[in-house]
């Protein structure tokens, strides 16, 4: 079973990001992921990128993902 600092880790590993916090219970998950890769793309591209990002393991190890995904300057209004 998954932890949210490995899922946090996997993202970080692949995707650059700004700010990553990841909270669950080993199978269902929540995030809210920063990127400048969220740049020029609407929700569903967003939430694209970060399922290639953590790849297989969104197949495998990770049942459902619910994300937040905003960019640096989305995250800089909040």
């Amino acid at each position: 079973m998954l932890s949210p600092d490995q899922v946090r880790q996997y993202i970080l590993d692949n995707l650059p990001c700004d700010h990553v916090e990841v909270s669950g219970d080993g199978a269902h998950f929540e995030a809210v992921i920063v990127s400048a890769a969220f740049r020029g793309r609407n929700r569903v591209q967003q939430h694209q990128v970060v399922y290639r990002a953590l790849g297989e393991r969104m197949r495998e190890e990770i049942h459902a993902l619910s994300m937040q995904t905003l960019t640096p300057e989305e995250w800089a209004t909040r």
